[in-house]
């Protein structure tokens, strides 16, 4: 018998909380009130005494090919059952004819409960050089243990998990290849079989052989801008429960060889309770394909408002996330959006149509200038209200010299949820980690020390990847709660979660997989309680449409909710 997950919230409730609090005890001021956010929240780099080193690669020797300025992702997931959170960077490599050079490995490592990090990536199986982007994590065999699947230049990668920390390359046998130029991907269960399905977004058609002389200043060649290149769609494949997959992407309506996809993202934009695709496109309208329940999607971005900016201009959309960021019950969406374009921040009217709230607001005053690739709503201070992060950074080494205002390394980017729609740049008063100018890609949260709040990290074009700790927000309270489907997908993704308490409006999340940009992020739900806790009343509906009631105990922090049971373990 293989280890289900319930063991993994049985090994966080042995000890991780005293060893998470050992680590962060929560010294401070008085408790703040319900609304406010705790002060002094600060993230800090703690990568060195984390033991992560991992630096990315992307063959950059001044030929300036398209993939070196993509890459790369990293992802947030428990590989080996144990309750803490391990990572996963993606490493893309040197091109072929450049001599004496080590292999570009991708790095997996073991979350130790202590603050630290080990490379496992040889022991593991994962030690293979190819030029990576992006990664999924997901248990598409429903065997408690999660699969990965690495999106790269050629054919991507599917790793099946043994257990004990050991992967294996089933790539072929289950027929999930895609030999295109892949960015992001997502896991979900678009026929409600309780089978996870995989969408890979593709970016564009193009070779080394191929690459195009681009330039910024007429003389000197610059990385191209996808408008150069044809487009490649995106591929939907069907989980046929055997091992295998076929690709449905024509038959499913999703065939569309003008994508230019780096994003992807899930959500139910309409409440039907079928998980509807969103795809944010570079240079090319985004996409927002409709699940119509009978085994294919319909794209509605236009009449919804998504598919361009104001002006009705397609922009260079990057990376995605949907949430219920305004407490109306209705996931909207953010977007990263190129230099002077200013990221995107719909919110769903509940009418099919979307409205843009960014251009008129702070988000959209201070993206302005910036180049964003992952972003994300997360609630960093545990208020009860999802914030947004941004990772930033330019794709054009040398764009200083044409626009000088526009830098190539940027700072991140931290905006606290107001209520209201509004939000504060509270980017420059949350740590001078999230301060330092980067080449920022990949990005995820997780709660890496299991002390309740939310951790950073990220990854660096050609650099090294970041861990940031989040000093302070556990000063609120926070419930994380996990699944476990039985005749839904094992890990749940695409349930909808209600949580309320004191006859509060409901918080609304969803488990997903995708978001970000070529990363995933961990995939408990993590719901802010603000200061205090109160028994909570939680709604679970299961992507087949059942819906389990639980009673979540005051003193609950972490729960495991089972399909049909109802809350079968809490700390």
């Amino acid at each position: 018998m293989r280890r289900a997950s319930v063991l993994a919230l049985a090994a966080l409730l042995a000890g991780s909380w005293l060893v998470g609090h050992a680590q962060k005890p929560p010294a401070g001021a008085k408790p703040p009130a319900p609304t406010s956010s705790p002060a002094g929240v600060q993230f800090t780099d703690i990568t060195a005494a984390s033991g992560v080193s991992f630096r990315h690669v992307s063959g950059a020797t001044g030929k300036r090919l398209l993939p070196e300025t993509m890459g790369s992702g990293v992802a947030v997931f428990d590989m080996d059952g144990d309750g803490w959170q391990d990572l996963f960077f993606v490493n893309s490599m040197r091109w072929p004819g450049q001599r004496g050079a080590a292999p570009a490995l991708p790095a997996l490592y073991k979350n130790s409960g202590r603050g630290t990090f080990t490379n496992v990536t040889r022991a593991a199986g994962l030690a293979v050089e190819m030029y990576g982007l992006g990664a999924a994590p997901g248990d598409y065999d429903n065997d408690g243990l999660v699969d990965l699947y690495v999106t790269a230049l050629g054919p991507n990668r599917l790793y099946r998990n043994l257990g004990g920390g050991v992967f294996k390359d089933v790539t072929a046998a289950a027929g999930v290849g895609d030999p295109g130029f892949s960015t992001s991907a997502a896991w979900f269960d678009y026929d409600r079989d309780g089978r996870l399905d995989l969408y890979v977004a593709n970016y564009v058609q193009w070779t080394v052989a191929t690459d195009l002389f681009c330039t910024l200043d007429g003389k000197t060649k610059s990385y191209c801008t996808p408008e150069s290149y044809k487009g490649a769609s995106g591929t939907l494949y069907r989980n046929k429960g055997n091992g295998t997959f076929e690709d449905v992407t024509k038959r499913a309506g999703l065939h569309d060889p003008a994508s230019k996809a780096l994003g992807v993202a899930l959500i139910d934009h309409n409440a039907d309770g079928q998980m509807d695709l969103f795809v944010s496109n570079d240079t090319q309208p985004n996409r927002l394909y409709e699940n119509k329940g009978n085994g294919t999607f319909v794209d509605v971005a236009v009449e919804a408002g998504v598919a361009f900016n104001e002006a009705g201009v397609a922009r260079a959309g990057m990376g995605v996330d949907a949430a219920d960021y305004d407490g109306s019950g209705r996931p909207g969406i953010i977007i990263g959006n190129f230099a002077n374009e200013t990221m995107s921040l719909y919110t769903n009217e509940g009418t099919g149509l979307f409205v843009d709230e960014a251009p008129a607001s702070t988000l959209g005053r201070a993206t302005l200038m910036t180049l964003t690739f992952a972003c994300f709503f997360f609630d960093y201070d545990l208020d009860g209200r999802p914030d947004i992060f941004a990772a930033n950074g330019h794709v054009a080494d040398d764009i200083e010299r044409v626009q000088p205002k526009v830098k190539y390394a940027q700072p991140a980017q931290l905006f606290r949820n107001l209520g209201a729609r509004r939000f504060d740049d509270v980017s420059r008063t949350t740590g001078a980690a999230l301060q330092v100018p980067r080449v920022a890609r990949g990005a995820a949260y997780g709660d890496l020390d299991n002390d309740g709040d939310l951790d950073l990290v990220l990854t660096t074009n050609n650099g090294p990847a970041v861990v940031l700790r989040n000093d302070g927000g556990n000063r609120n309270a926070s419930l994380r709660v996990s699944l476990r489907g039985v005749t839904a997908n094992r890990e749940g993704i695409g349930a909808r979660l209600s949580l309320t308490r004191d006859k509060q409006p409901a918080q609304v999340a969803y488990v997903k997989s995708g978001s970000s940009y070529l990363s995933q992020s961990e995939r408990a739900v993590t719901f802010g309680l603000g200061p205090s806790r109160v028994p909570a009343s939680l709604h679970v509906t299961w992507p087949g449409g059942r819906i389990d009631k639980v009673t979540v105990p005051a003193t609950a922090a972490t729960v495991l909710i089972e399909e049909g049971k109802g809350l079968v373990a809490s700390r």
